[in-house]
């Protein structure tokens, strides 16, 4: 230890006396490699990645130039990418022209929610007179049994009501969220990777991702769940920078300027109001108004934001930092999110609330005044014993789900696409329909939600590489991603028995998409490596991101129901449970 090191710090002489090896020098042989000693500050707040002076000189910029097109490219690149990838959600969204999949459902209880706040029992041939009239039909008095909360149906609905209740228009929302999403994703890459380019390669990884790019153009609730989850998670990094900037600044420097740990300031400062939490806790309350599973997220998250706190103090300096964390940051996390969630949760049913309890509003809004008169609980407003009634009764259906489907899928299956979901299919003959004249046989319109196959099954090896970052590296950036993944993807594996599908994996395939990046990050290379190692990296890396590419034009047919001749759609159907 330098003779400016505080004096009050002599852990790394006791690290040096000690004759037994360290954990860290066990796994050395593991890959395990511990971070370089550097200002305190920097290691609380990592600067941004900057192209060298060289990359600017090759292109004849100069360094003022440079500059300002550093600056520009931080929001310039992600809206960039979001344009491309709103344009292709938005081109020919209205097509099929058809009700599709579980548009059956959430595009008629969304019609229904938007103007009588609750759902209703439609006629058998609803989905007919709507698309014959252009959606001027009757909307049913009968209050249907729904299971899953409002808010999803809520944001389509919005859509159904600016631009009609039609394809278009009840699509119109999931792509406006699977397009703003993308925006998101490249500022969360951006912030975790510190890097523009790695942000604006995760958010262009899931903007030609088939599975996003089918759920951004089919009025289904996952997609609406996806967006509120990963704007929880982006506020949530958003909180976690402003928490170690604030915890920075708090630490002060040696008479070097170089700023060192010290144990006072890390174990005693206050991290303040923290605003991006109750965001993020609105957020979740938001997603699981839309769906339930949100709330893994909300338990999973809420570990991770903890544990972040706990290792902020602990590089600040915090001998006990555990108890540091405990004591001043346990308590204002939790409530900064759980009551905002519940409360949200509890707004998003106002509709439902306000409808009338005499047997003509919301199912089950009767049930406190007649079936469940009396008990321990009478003294709670009736309209609250009714909808924990109905809430139990959703859960029961939940549990209880097992009835056999065509396109059902075991999770084990997700990841390497074992399975997808067939939404539409037509077979016209030709010179019908967009079928060409001159087919020798019939064509196919299918539309197909099948992750983009290169990415995925990249992502599956990137997910290998993210945990062992995560746990042989100890990088927060791996623990982040596998924080998401785990949270959307493990829980499924409790119910392998319920009739569950391909499609939910969308929730977690933004993380996917960083767990990629971050491997393409590590293929091109650190800053300082050999010119040749950077080059090798750099060809490696564009290869694999032109193929995914490439894969995604492929099946372009397949994720927009476009007519193709039946050999064409059968030499894209890869595996046979496919098809």
């Amino acid at each position: 230890m330098t003779s400016t090191a505080s004096s009050t710090d002599t852990r790394q002489d006791q690290a040096t006396e000690d004759p037994r090896p360290s954990w860290q020098h066990r796994l050395r042989r593991f890959g395990y490699t511990a971070p370089p000693r550097s200002d305190v500050r920097s290691r609380l707040v990592p600067p941004y990645t900057r192209p060298s002076a060289r990359f600017w000189a090759v292109l004849g910029v100069r360094e003022e130039v440079a500059n300002r097109l550093v600056r520009w490219s931080a929001w310039g690149g992600p809206l960039l990418v979001t344009l491309v990838a709103g344009l292709m959600r938005f081109h020919n969204l209205g097509s099929p022209k058809a009700v599709i999949f579980d548009e059956t459902y959430y595009a008629k209880d969304a019609w229904a929610i938007v103007h009588r706040g609750y759902e209703v029992n439609w006629a058998k041939n609803a989905n007919e007179l709507i698309l014959r009239n252009d959606g001027n039909v009757p909307i049913p008095t009968d209050a249907a049994y729904v299971v899953h909360p409002p808010v999803g149906k809520y944001v389509i609905g919005l859509g159904e009501l600016m631009f009609g209740f039609n394809p278009f228009g009840w699509r119109f929302m999931t792509a406006l969220l699977g397009t703003l999403s993308v925006l998101t994703l490249c500022r969360i890459g951006r912030r975790i990777f510190r890097s523009t380019f790695l942000g604006c390669l995760a958010g262009g990884l899931m903007a030609v991702d088939g599975l996003h790019f089918v759920m951004s153009r089919t009025a289904l609730l996952d997609q609406v769940l996806m967006f509120f989850v990963l704007a929880a998670f982006g506020c949530l990094v958003i909180d976690r920078d402003k928490a170690r900037r604030r915890l920075a600044e708090a630490l002060p420097p040696d008479g070097d300027g170089v700023v060192r740990p010290n144990s006072l300031v890390a174990e005693t400062t206050r991290l303040g109001w923290r605003p991006y939490r109750l965001l993020a806790g609105l957020c979740l309350g938001l997603a699981l108004g839309t769906k339930w599973n949100a709330l893994y997220f909300m338990v999973f998250f809420g570990i991770m934001t903890v544990l972040w706190d706990y290792a902020a103090r602990k590089v600040a300096g915090a001998r006990q930092p555990l108890i540091a964390t405990l004591q001043r940051d346990l308590g204002l996390a939790f409530l900064s999110t759980v009551p905002v969630m519940i409360v949200t949760y509890l707004v998003s049913w106002t509709g439902w609330i306000l409808s009338p309890d005499d047997g003509s509003g919301g199912y089950y809004r009767d049930w406190a005044a007649t079936e469940g008169k009396g008990g321990w609980f009478s003294w709670l407003p009736d309209w609250l014993r009714s909808l924990w009634h109905y809430e139990h009764a959703v859960y029961e259906f939940h549990v209880g789900l097992s009835s056999p489907h065509t396109y059902q899928s075991n999770p084990w299956s997700w990841i390497v696409l074992g399975r997808p979901v067939s939404y539409f299919y037509e077979s016209p003959s030709p010179g019908n329909d967009g079928c060409p004249a001159d087919t020798a046989d019939k064509c196919a319109r299918e539309v197909l939600a099948i992750g983009t196959p290169l990415l995925w099954w990249a992502a599956a090896v990137a997910v290998l590489y993210v945990l062992w970052r995560w746990f042989f590296r100890r990088d927060w950036r791996a623990g982040a991603i596998a924080c998401g993944i785990a949270a959307g993807y493990l829980p499924w594996f409790l119910y392998q028995e319920r009739t569950i599908f391909f499609f939910y994996a969308v929730v977690f395939l933004p993380f996917l998409c960083l767990a990629v990046t971050m491997l393409i990050g590590a293929v091109l290379g650190p800053p300082g490596a050999p010119e040749r190692r950077r080059v090798a990296g750099a060809a490696a890396a564009g290869v694999l991101v032109l193929l995914i590419a490439w894969n995604f034009i492929y099946f372009w047919p397949l994720y927009t129901g476009q007519p193709i001749p039946i050999d064409n759609w059968r030499s894209r159907m890869w595996m046979d449970t496919w098809v």
